[in-house]
């Protein structure tokens, strides 16, 4: 018995293994190569074999959940927390964010302002998922005016999805419930999803590269028009080129979406453009948005090729299975 014990470690050391290697575990189960890692201070980590390549912050404290950073192929983030030339009054622009305009009166969508402003309250995370090619959150939230009043229950789930040289794709699937009566928001309000890219790949302040899938590039040509993606590329560091495309799902109302962007570094898809949206407790808002993060400038046919892959995998949730969500 000794032995049979002594031998395999000796056999070990002699090719200059650990003993542990010859230490066999039937039971283990792989490792995955996507985690999504719980942090101190109501935040998780997606990690891509162990290196964060984006980060959700959805502290009750805060006046809404977001996601910063988006890491890039080239080991840099691709957005940016704030507007590099008004900080102040666009405190809200915070990397990737959900949020709307006036909802029954109640700006849901600025921090600042004397009009009655709301709340994303997050209530708690129901379950976390582990993948070799993603990894998802399913979470639920409230929206609230600054007297307490829930608007919305809203259930969200984050995905990342993996893709080859070190791309990826952020999905957020989002179902809004009316809380009590119905909620409408208003026309021309600003949201559901905003990004604010790195000051460096912006037009304005960076010289990057802001393009739709219409063929239309600057502002001019995209601004309040109708595509299935914006896309941004630019400078992350010297010789270092990454970017963000930001993507509407073909099951979206309203698909193709108009887009509201800025050659200062903003995008973002709208809901309400054209006509006010009702959201009741028997006919939620259910929405998808993709954000495919790469490396370099990519054709408009390689992201087209992206887009077709979120129309599919965007509809993989467990969020339209579930049962209606209640108010907390």
């Amino acid at each position: 018995m000794i032995l049979r014990k002594v031998l395999p470690l000796a056999g070990a050391l002699l090719l200059g293994l650990p003993a542990w290697t010859q230490t066999p575990l039937p039971g283990a189960k792989p490792i995955t190569r996507m985690q999504a890692v719980p942090q101190a201070h109501d935040q998780i980590s997606f990690q891509r074999e162990e290196k964060e390549i984006a980060r959700y912050h959805f502290s009750p404290d805060l006046n809404r959940p977001f996601i910063f950073p988006l890491i890039g192929p080239s080991g840099r983030t691709v957005t940016r927390m704030g507007h590099p030339g008004d900080p102040y009054t666009h405190s809200h622009h915070n990397s990737v964010w959900i949020a709307l305009g006036k909802l029954n009166g109640v700006d849901f969508w600025s921090d600042q302002g004397s009009q009655e402003r709301g709340r994303i309250v997050h209530h708690h995370v129901q379950q976390i998922d582990d993948g070799d090619d993603r990894a998802t959150v399913l979470s639920f939230a409230t929206w609230r005016s600054n007297s307490g009043k829930a608007l919305l229950n809203e259930r969200r789930e984050t995905a990342i999805r993996l893709l080859p040289n070190d791309e990826w794709l952020l999905i957020v699937n989002l179902r809004l419930e009316a809380a009590s009566g119905p909620v409408t928001l208003d026309k021309e309000q600003l949201g559901p999803i905003g990004v604010r890219m790195a000051k460096s790949i912006s037009v304005h302040f960076g010289g990057g590269r802001l393009r739709n899938s219409e063929g239309g590039e600057g502002e001019a040509q995209i601004f309040r028009r109708k595509a299935r993606w914006v896309d941004y590329s630019g400078f992350v560091a010297p010789g270092a080129i990454d970017g963000a495309a930001l993507m509407d799902h073909p099951t979206n109302p309203k698909h193709p979406a108009y887009f509201h962007v800025r050659e200062d570094g903003w995008m973002g898809a709208l809901i309400a453009f054209d006509a006010p949206v009702v959201i009741t407790s028997g006919n939620p808002l259910q929405l998808r948005y993709g954000v495919y993060v790469h490396g370099g400038i990519p054709s408009r046919g390689e992201i087209d090729k992206q887009w077709q892959f979120f129309a599919e995998v965007g509809k993989q949730t467990r969020i339209t299975r579930e049962p209606p969500l209640r108010n907390p």
